[in-house]
């Protein structure tokens, strides 16, 4: 198992954020999290990556317990984030914010070729690799985002609500990259979102978390038919 969570609890002072959680993901597998806003999404993953503590439970990454380890120890055993609203650099460049993401990685990466393979996928970014990341537009703001993780060759992704404020043929742009990363290069990912309908249709499995506890899990096909699910996140 990749990623295993025990009964993992976040709290803000005296705001329960995340309950007793319990979670797990192999080694290949692309896992969607859904809920509503506010349901705790981007608290499980805050405190995956080690930007917030976790107030108990376990969290093992490839057979080692992390929970302890700061940011910088996480990311180079190969976790990276993806952030809500792609929290790029805006005053480096878009090349300067891609060479971040190399960062402290232990394993030697051919930059130059991981740079040809990241303007395949984008090729707006090559366009736009001298412009301040702040000029971008928000979508292109989110590419540069999962192009900067993807960069260190990470062993798991994190994925925080990659489809906010996009425009509709953006989302889709993004989920195919998504679903490539993990059938074809075998990247294992984390994916939480409030579009449960895009996330579910490219993951193997998927959580409901609702009010900071995890309400159900299964199979993605078993989801999208179960009519609590269609009733609370597909609108049907």
């Amino acid at each position: 198992m990749l990623l295993e969570i025990a009964d993992l609890s976040v709290s803000y002072e005296d705001i329960r954020a995340v309950e007793n959680l319990s979670l797990s993901l192999e080694e290949g597998e692309l896992v969607s999290v859904i809920g509503a806003n506010g349901a705790g999404k981007s608290s499980l993953l805050n405190a995956l990556m080690g930007v917030v503590p976790s107030r108990s439970g376990g969290l093992r990454f490839a057979g080692e317990e992390i929970a302890a380890l700061p940011v910088h120890q996480r990311a180079r055993r190969g976790i990276r984030f993806v952030p809500e609203r792609a929290r790029v650099f805006p005053r480096l460049s878009v090349y300067e914010n891609l060479l971040s993401g190399a960062y402290g990685v232990r394993k030697k990466i051919n930059l130059g070729e991981k740079l040809r393979w990241i303007y395949g996928l984008f090729p707006v970014l090559e366009e736009r690799k001298n412009q301040l990341a702040a000029t971008l537009s928000g979508g292109e703001q989110q590419m540069l985002a999962i192009s900067r993780a993807l960069i260190g060759e990470p062993r798991l992704l994190l994925v925080d609500e990659v489809s906010m404020g996009l425009m509709p043929v953006l989302v889709d742009k993004v989920f195919e990259v998504l679903k490539m990363l993990n059938r074809e290069h075998g990247l294992s990912i984390l994916l939480v979102e409030q579009n449960a309908l895009a996330s579910l249709g490219i993951s193997h499995r998927g959580y409901v978390l609702e009010t900071g506890r995890m309400v159900l899990e299964g199979s993605a096909r078993d989801l999208l038919a179960d009519p609590k699910v269609q009733e609370a996140y597909l609108g049907l």
